[in-house]
């Protein structure tokens, strides 16, 4: 499904999760790479702005600003841990928000709406590498069916939106995301920067560095930044309902371990690695196909895993104080 959603007048982009790790980079190419073009306007909201959750108090706030444009990356996020404890709240609390942001965006007129989803929304029994069209072909993964599920009903949204109202609302599917400003949490945050918090505390007092699981699993990590590059492109260029994943290719997919010993290699660790296998090992993999944005966008490049792990963990040491964690 195909709709432009484009006007001529300025851009106002209202962007929803401003302060989160994806929010940042794009305020980062925005305001520092030169992202926006002349006239446009770019308003970043946080949680002390508005409570999405709460129906009102999102009109409100896009009564305010009456964007031309959304990017819509509020969620209710948490690693695997988290996930496995409050599948409930969040399927309740992204449901809501999820609603409440596309009808507001529907009501103020927004002429496009791009939000973000996960690949941890494709089914768990499925063929690799997976791609758009598998998004609704069997369940989830169950430790995060609640997320997962919430998620997918954007999909789900964003056609309903387009047949009854014509609205371009597409979403983008990103793999795993790190970078700086991410959430650094050991107990709630995901694999990467809970690694790499896990090897400064190890490194600061000399201990061994226990890993969480087997390190067999495998992920495609994109950094942030090239995350906020390819949404800018979506929010002005990408014409269609259906979703894109947006990814590394599946020969840059890497383990669990490997992610580790990159993370130690930018650290300087020099200490013992253990790996707890008592712990959950999650999904095993969930490679995606980037041959979608590879037949948009042939000669994007992406940084390097390791130079954008080593511009992640300077930044955490640098920012240790004041890093969410």
């Amino acid at each position: 499904m195909s709709s432009q959603g484009q006007s001529s007048a300025p851009m106002r982009v209202l962007v929803t999760g401003g302060s989160g790790l994806v929010g940042q980079a794009i305020r980062r190419v925005v305001k520092e790479e030169g992202g926006a073009k002349e006239g446009e306007e770019w308003i970043f909201l946080s949680s002390k702005d508005a409570n999405l959750i709460n129906k009102e108090e999102t009109l409100a706030v896009f009564k305010k600003h009456r964007p031309t444009h959304v990017i819509h990356l509020a969620a209710m996020v948490g690693g695997l841990f988290k996930n496995m404890k409050c599948n409930l709240d969040f399927l309740r609390n992204n449901i809501y928000i999820n609603d409440n942001v596309l009808q507001a965006a529907h009501e103020v007129g927004v002429v496009k709406v791009v939000s973000c989803l996960s690949t941890c929304i494709f089914p768990d029994k499925t063929t690799y590498p997976i791609d758009e069209t598998m998004i609704h072909n069997g369940p989830p993964h169950d430790s995060n069916f609640g997320y997962a599920y919430a998620k997918r009903m954007i999909d789900v949204h964003n056609r309903a939106y387009f047949q009854q109202h014509g609205g371009c609302y597409t979403a983008v599917i990103p793999t795993n995301v790190f970078g700086p400003h991410d959430n650094f949490s050991i107990e709630d945050g995901h694999v990467l920067p809970g690694l790499i918090h896990k090897t400064y505390i190890a490194q600061k007092e000399g201990k061994p560095l226990t890993v969480w699981g087997s390190g067999n699993p495998r992920r495609q990590f994109i950094y942030s930044l090239d995350l906020a590059r390819l949404f800018l492109w979506v929010l002005r260029e990408y014409p269609e309902v259906d979703p894109i994943i947006l990814s590394v290719g599946e020969e840059d997919e890497v383990s669990i371990k490997e992610a580790a010993e990159a993370v130690v290699e930018s650290l300087g660790f020099k200490g013992q690695v253990v790996y707890d296998t008592s712990k959950a090992d999650g999904q095993f993999k969930k490679t995606a196909s980037n041959a979608k944005l590879h037949r948009y966008l042939p000669d994007f490049k992406f940084t390097p895993f390791k130079e954008a792990l080593k511009e992640t963990c300077d930044w955490f040491v640098a920012n240790y104080e004041t890093a969410r964690k």
